[in-house]
């Protein structure tokens, strides 16, 4: 684990380090807001596409092959970006880079293949952690490199950077990564057939409960993800920010992530149970995107951000962590690469839904659209919790 906790955060430094200067660099080729949303969706169309072929092919020739093959073409994307002459350019490098990131659903079957039930939520907060410490330190690295304007921002240097980040995090697993998928797994994989991307998505679908886990994974993901992309808009036009400001914000977010998927989510799944956090962080998520169009100042600003990344690292690993239970460990690379499949998808849609809404209807109802789902999220939970209990007392 605490190689893979390596490979992941090295990785994931790289990817911070991007995530907050794409909406500059998309203004910088004289991308409309709803272009920059289309922009952040690109990558994860791709990998939306990819994903399912990722972790199926992890179940058949292991985590391991599918991790080293994945990071070098991350770092072959991230040269590119860092060449990008246009828009065009810019869209294509980032779609061969959603193609090539079939590290994250590999790393969550490697997770599920050497934790046990008892301790499987630690391990996925574990890997939670190893994001969230990635997202402190890349957003910091990128902002700096990119420079605290605007308009002059530096946007090849941080792209290089992030190309060697993911050299280093494939050097790591090639000398210190062994395979977690034993041959006896892979030979009883091998002998089931093959199945389609619409019947991996029918199998997962049909699991009990999975689909329910799967659809709130999408839900979640979606509404923080249109955050991420309009956010850097926002603060710009409410701030007058740049890279280096956004940079350090979302260091604070990956801060306050690290420190609950890292410490704090083990021990509250075993008080409360993972159900009961996913219904927290749902609300949580709600309240924090209210919170960001009020924030006239710095401090209630860190407080709606603070909450956000609360409910998002709370609802995130426990999702996972309930939805690698239901299923058998043949078939945890083809389910967490849907779950995955489904989380990008969310990627996908959650972006361009908040570019558009900024474009639309103004830069506060990204946040305000965004509370509105969550809070339907809610609703739908107590009403689950309160069916369940009510079932438990008629078969008592």
């Amino acid at each position: 684990m605490l190689v893979l906790f390596l490979i992941v955060f090295v990785d994931l430094v790289g990817f911070g380090i991007i995530i907050p200067l794409l909406p500059f660099y998309g203004e910088f080729f004289q991308a409309t807001p709803d272009q920059v949303g289309l922009l952040m969706a690109v990558y994860s169309l791709t990998q939306f596409i990819a994903a399912p072929f990722w972790g199926r092919l992890s179940d058949r020739i292991g985590r391991r092959p599918v991790l080293l093959v994945s990071l070098a073409g991350l770092a072959a994307s991230y040269v590119w970006l860092g060449f990008a002459d246009s828009l065009a350019a810019l869209f294509a490098a980032r779609a061969v880079g959603g193609l090539m990131a079939g590290n994250i659903s590999a790393a969550f079957a490697y997770v599920a293949d050497v934790t046990t039930p008892e301790n499987r939520a630690k391990g996925m907060g574990a890997v939670g952690a190893a994001f969230g410490l990635g997202f402190i330190f890349g957003p910091a690295i990128g902002g700096i490199l990119a420079g605290p304007d605007p308009v002059n921002a530096d946007y090849q240097t941080p792209a290089f950077a992030a190309a060697g980040l993911s050299v280093a995090a494939l050097a790591l697993a090639l000398v210190m990564l062994k395979e977690s998928l034993s041959p006896e797994i892979r030979a009883r994989i091998a002998e089931k057939p093959r199945q389609g991307r619409l019947r991996q998505f029918g199998h997962a679908l049909a699991l009990p409960h999975v689909g329910l886990l799967i659809g709130l994974s999408f839900l979640a993901t979606f509404v923080f993800a249109g955050m991420e992309t309009t956010f850097a808009m926002w603060s710009r036009r409410q701030y007058g920010w740049g890279p280096e400001q956004n940079g350090y914000l979302f260091a604070f977010v990956g801060i306050i992530s690290a420190l609950i998927q890292g410490g704090m989510v083990g021990r509250l799944a075993r008080f409360v149970g993972e159900g009961k956090l996913i219904l927290y962080g749902a609300a949580a998520l709600a309240l924090g995107l209210l919170l960001i169009p009020v924030s006239s100042e710095l401090w209630i600003l860190l407080l709606a951000m603070t909450v956000l990344a609360f409910g998002f690292s709370i609802m995130s690993p426990s999702l996972n962590s309930l939805i690698s239970l239901q299923v058998g460990e043949e078939d945890q690379g083809g389910v967490m690469g849907v779950t995955r499949s489904a989380t990008t998808l969310a990627r996908v849609l959650g972006p361009a839904w908040a570019g558009m809404l900024f474009a639309v209807l103004g830069r506060d109802w990204p946040y305000f659209g965004g509370a509105m789902v969550m809070a339907l999220v809610v609703v739908l939970g107590l009403r689950a919790l309160k069916a369940e209990g009510a079932g438990a007392k008629r078969g008592g």
